[in-house]
């Protein structure tokens, strides 16, 4: 047992230590490291930031971006069990009606990638993305498909994609959040898991932004809230966060200080971001935003621009639900007159600025109504775009078969597209890793290749 005295000796030697901190760390010799503070790349990077356009629920692909005619020949009839056999499906049965789709696609740009009739703006920046028309993955349902795609597993609390790009990186941003996430529709099933920092410290994830009034609530000081005031309360638990950080090495106070000084700082940067006042007419015209119908999904277009020139690393965009099991023609004609032209007008927009899955059978759930149908799950083939830094410019990569069933030309898993992703920042997606429970975990886990047609 120690006695009185050695407890007072202790007690003091680690009051000095916290005062011999603080001291420090006012003249800039000692304060916590910024989690947030640019990072090097591990070789010269192609693209510094990211824009993911995640369309909740999956899109057609062969209603939208990979045309068809072969369904013709089988519209309204089962398929063999030879072409069945090995299919895993979410809610119809191998002996559904193939469903052709009433899409007219036709070529576009000089590239002449065919697009559906859904997708006319779309189709005038066809030379300017890169199509992938291979892409799989290892889950056919929601949740788990999302986490694979964002976290690079199905289980709960891993790191997400633009959590990784931030560990990395840093944030050239800082006055905004280096990971931001817009939403419109109504919502992802898998929700803050998508944008997770999982065992990693909180800085690294997600930060929702609304895209009308304060950007988060309760950003603006209340009535009798003196800018002063709130600083000099914040130096104060500045200063305490950083005698607890001093005491205890504890890589969460860095997070939490980092915080709150950035929520300081956005109070100034929130209502500056969302002031489209000097955008002009013709630009707001561009993205729709004036068009009441667009006007969510069209708003958090132009936000992530703004908040790629002011130096955000990572922005989501989510705009649900495209998940149409039932009333499909109806359903993807309404989010692709949202969506589609604000879609385009952010490309042409970033370029002139130097910034730059579905199953072919039907789902039925009113028999009785034939404008009811739909599409089931398939994770065995899909399609996804890039465009921007390093990404090759009107280009189609891969390939599926005559109904859209299997991947026979150049297979894309999604552990590919994120080593992909990755590396256009600069970064190898085998040395990115973050050390947890006793192993280096990294965001492609055991797989993933960089996919070089991609690559420009």
């Amino acid at each position: 047992m120690n006695s009185r005295r050695s407890f007072f000796r202790e007690c003091a030697l680690g009051i000095g230590n916290v005062a011999l901190w603080q001291l420090l760390a006012q003249e800039g010799y000692a304060s916590p490291t910024d989690p947030l503070a640019p990072r090097p790349s591990h070789f010269a990077p192609k693209a510094k930031n990211v824009i993911f356009m995640f369309m909740e629920g999956g899109p057609s692909q062969m209603d939208l971006f990979d045309p068809k005619p072969g369904l013709q020949k089988w519209n309204g009839q089962s398929l063999p069990e030879s072409f069945t056999k090995d299919l895993n499906l979410a809610f119809i049965k191998p002996s559904a009606a193939v469903m052709a789709s009433p899409r007219v696609f036709a070529p576009a740009g000089q590239s002449g990638m065919e697009l559906s009739d859904y997708l006319p703006h779309l189709a005038t920046c066809a030379d300017d993305i890169c199509l992938v028309r291979s892409m799989h993955t290892d889950a056919f349902n929601h949740h788990p498909g999302q986490l694979l795609l964002f976290s690079g597993s199905i289980q709960f609390g891993r790191p997400t994609m633009g959590a990784w790009a931030l560990y990395g990186l840093g944030s050239e941003s800082k006055n905004l959040p280096g990971f931001v996430v817009l939403t419109s529709g109504t919502g992802t099933s898998a929700g803050a898991s998508n944008f997770s920092s999982g065992f990693m410290p909180s800085t690294y994830q997600g930060v929702v932004l609304r895209n009308s009034g304060d950007p988060i609530l309760y950003l603006s000081n209340p009535p009798g809230v003196s800018e002063e005031s709130q600083r000099a309360t914040l130096d104060a638990v500045r200063d305490l966060n950083t005698g607890h950080f001093a005491a205890s090495g504890d890589d969460e106070i860095n997070s939490r200080i980092a915080s709150y000084e950035l929520a300081f700082r956005m109070q100034m940067a929130g209502p500056e971001l969302m002031d489209f006042s000097k955008e002009s007419p013709s630009t707001l015209a561009m993205y729709g935003i004036e068009q009441e119908s667009k006007r969510a999904f069209a708003t958090n277009c132009l936000l992530a621009r703004r908040m790629i020139e002011r130096g955000v690393r990572f922005v989501m965009m989510t705009h649900a639900s495209w998940d149409d099991h039932t009333d499909l023609n109806k359903h993807l004609k309404k989010n692709c007159d949202i969506t589609d032209q604000p879609t385009a007008a952010l490309l042409k927009d970033l370029k002139q600025r130097g910034l730059l899955g579905r199953t072919p059978m039907v789902e039925n759930r009113r028999p009785e109504d034939a404008d009811n149908a739909g599409r089931d799950h398939h994770p065995a083939a899909y399609s996804m775009w890039l465009a921007g830094g390093g990404v090759k410019r009107g280009a189609v990569i891969g390939k599926t078969d005559e109904l859209g069933f299997k991947i026979i030309e150049d297979p894309v898993h999604v552990h590919d597209l994120q080593a992909t992703v990755l590396h256009l920042l600069g970064l190898d997606h085998t040395k990115l890793t973050y050390r947890y429970m006793g192993r280096d975990f990294r965001l492609t886990d055991v797989e993933g290749n960089v996919v070089r047609k991609i690559l420009a």
